[in-house]
């Protein structure tokens, strides 16, 4: 059976979305995002951007084979905010995102149910709005060799139509490739057979 190697993303960040009930307004949004640094970079943004409002609350998947995940209420009824958005997150199988939700208060209390609807509709929304794309899973090898073993190695890449991500070519060379995980093992062994040519994972 071959593993999954690809994952959905977003990798631009959409118009925020719009939903009203009973006053309130939820204003929701998506990003990108690679690590939870990111993340505290959005929020802050938000938290400026929106300073009158009551919530910002946000679910974050970050990961491809572990994945990281937060879900927060802040200070809206447990599980009432950040749950609903993270189920968005979920339905919609994306990961390396954050969703944030603001959320201004509109004088009448929406109820937990309310509320659940309100966040998980403007997570959808958002959601909806955003281009939605396929990425693979990559693994990384270091492979260092002499300048003289330089023709071997450059003729695998380009058989294999490898990813040079960087390389330092001097009389001790290192390239540096990235392979679609499924592939990996194939090309971590060809290099591997060869001699005066070693391969490590990064």
């Amino acid at each position: 059976m071959i593993e999954k190697d690809t994952y959905k993303t977003i990798d631009v960040a959409p118009e925020p979305s719009f939903f009203k009930d009973k006053n309130s307004k939820f204003l929701g949004y998506a990003f990108p995002v690679q690590n939870e640094h990111d993340v505290k970079i959005h929020l802050e943004y938000l938290k400026k951007e929106h300073h009158s409002a009551r919530h910002w609350c946000y679910a974050y998947q970050i990961g491809t084979e572990t994945l990281i995940y937060r879900a927060n209420d802040d200070g809206e009824p447990n599980n009432s905010a950040g749950m609903p958005i993270y189920g968005q997150i979920q339905s919609f199988e994306v990961t390396n995102i954050l969703i944030v939700v603001v959320r201004y208060y509109g004088g009448v209390k929406l109820g937990v149910g309310g509320l659940i609807t309100a966040y998980k509709t403007s997570a959808q929304q958002v959601l909806e709005a955003s281009k939605i794309i396929e990425k693979t899973i990559d693994i990384h090898y270091n492979i260092s060799f002499e300048y003289k073993n330089m023709n071997t190695v450059m003729r695998i890449i380009k058989e294999k139509n490898l990813n040079i991500i960087n390389q330092k070519l001097e009389l001790d060379c290192e390239i540096t490739i990235s392979v679609r995980k499924n592939e990996s093992e194939t090309v971590f062994n060809l290099f591997d057979n060869l001699y005066e040519i070693s391969i490590k994972k990064v």
